[in-house]
């Protein structure tokens, strides 16, 4: 079944598993790591679109990178509607720069392989995360800003 079928139809830890899979098959992202305080200048600046693809429970229990959109990679409308999502976020240019940030870099990988996939040509990943990872001690332990998000 089409990767992106399977995701509407389970929706949940399916969407995980569909976007892994077609990331998989697309083979090794020529994406970009960039670290926690690059994306914070750089999303303050005005020079790339920061999205948190975490979920909104996650936005809740630690607040938002300062400047980051708030798409769930876990989207009611399955991998399209995500695509579509971000699409929107970047007014329809697939070569904007954009950096995505998770937990702690393993999803924002996963889903910078789909982007890149999908013809965007300019996706960073924050390996480090929110939380931190082997990558860096992640953007809540650097101290960087942060937005409440208590209505996500």
């Amino acid at each position: 079944m089409n990767p992106f079928r399977r995701l509407v139809i389970h929706g949940g830890l399916a969407a995980v598993a569909a976007l892994t899979m077609h990331a998989a098959a697309a083979g090794n992202a020529d994406g970009l790591d960039i670290s926690a305080p690059e994306a914070q200048a750089r999303a303050a600046a005005g020079q790339l679109v920061l999205i948190d693809i975490r979920r909104p429970d996650e936005w809740r229990a630690t607040g938002v990178a300062e400047n980051a959109a708030r798409i769930d990679m876990l989207h009611p409308g399955g991998a399209a509607g995500f695509m579509n999502a971000v699409l929107q976020r970047v007014a329809g240019d697939r070569n904007a720069p954009i950096a995505l940030i998770c937990r702690t870099g393993n999803r924002s990988t996963q889903v910078q392989r789909f982007l890149l996939s999908q013809g965007f040509t300019r996706v960073y990943n924050v390996r480090e995360g929110m939380v931190g990872s082997a990558a860096g001690p992640g953007w809540l332990r650097r101290g960087l800003p942060i937005e409440p998000c208590a209505r996500c």
